[in-house]
């Protein structure tokens, strides 16, 4: 006779089922993080303060050799595409033009920036459209997220090679319109809002664990219509995929808002 209950054989079979989960490769985190929709309690992204610009490339290696010297520094540099086609380089969060310049001048005497430009906060979109809501700024994101299309992947900035990872290009995207992201995909998708898949508009963050466990391992910028702009990985270049594609869908942890509910 069987002295195992009924509530021992349930337990059973939920360690089976999350076991075979787990050999499936992806395994999500519940329905979608619990299936959780916009939620009412607002958690915004801190406004950029006043930021550094320096360089002027026509080549992406020289701008990626200047963001790892910053980098090397502490200062938490990034690069983009200027709409000129040049590649320049972005860094620090200061609270006053004064503080900025002051930086600025000190590493130009220390030979490690030339000439630079000073980033007023107003110059963001997000300071332009001063509630997060708005459709306009999510048009933002995505336009900026549409412009690192075809650049190369390169896993956190440690080759000289060219390129983003995932999470630095989500954090490019955000800090260039004037929100300050925080930098790895795992910090991202905590500090966000959770927002259910048939809740996600434009601008928000869609997550994978693409390691096999149930770990945020991957990031992308949601773009509509069940599509995102991701860096895939090393040897591919930005790319948008589709949120239905096999892969993807097996992988998906679930999505994070950052802005609010859409205006």
């Amino acid at each position: 006779m069987s002295t195992v209950g009924r509530g021992d054989g349930m337990v059973r079979w939920l360690l089976l089922i999350l076991f075979l989960a787990g050999l499936a490769g992806c395994a999500p985190i519940g329905p979608e993080d619990g299936g959780a929709a916009r939620t009412a309690t607002k958690q915004e992204l801190a406004l950029l303060g006043h930021t550094i610009q320096v360089g002027a490339f026509a080549k992406l290696d020289n701008a990626v050799r200047l963001m790892q010297k910053l980098d090397g520094l502490g200062l938490d540099a990034y690069y983009y595409r200027h709409a000129d086609g040049l590649y320049k380089v972005r860094f620090g969060d200061y609270p006053s033009r004064k503080e900025a310049a002051s930086q600025a001048a000190r590493l130009r005497k220390a030979g490690v920036i030339e000439a630079y430009y000073l980033v007023a906060p107003g110059e963001y979109a997000a300071a332009r459209f001063r509630h997060y809501e708005d459709a306009a700024l999510r048009r933002m994101l995505v336009s900026t997220a549409q412009g690192f299309l075809g650049i190369a992947y390169e896993w956190g900035g440690e080759s000289v090679e060219r390129g983003f990872d995932c999470s630095g290009l989500t954090m490019t995207t955000y800090k260039l319109n004037g929100l300050n992201l925080p930098r790895n995909s795992r910090a991202q998708f905590q500090a966000g809002i959770p927002v259910g898949r048939e809740d996600l508009a434009p601008g928000d963050l869609v997550f994978f664990a693409t390691n096999g466990d149930r770990t945020v391992s991957h990031v992308g910028i949601y773009t509509g219509n069940g599509r995102f702009i991701h860096a895939p990985k090393k040897g591919e270049t930005i790319r948008q995929s589709s949120l239905r594609n096999g892969y993807y869908e097996g992988c998906y942890l679930g999505a994070r808002t950052y802005l609010g509910k859409d205006g």
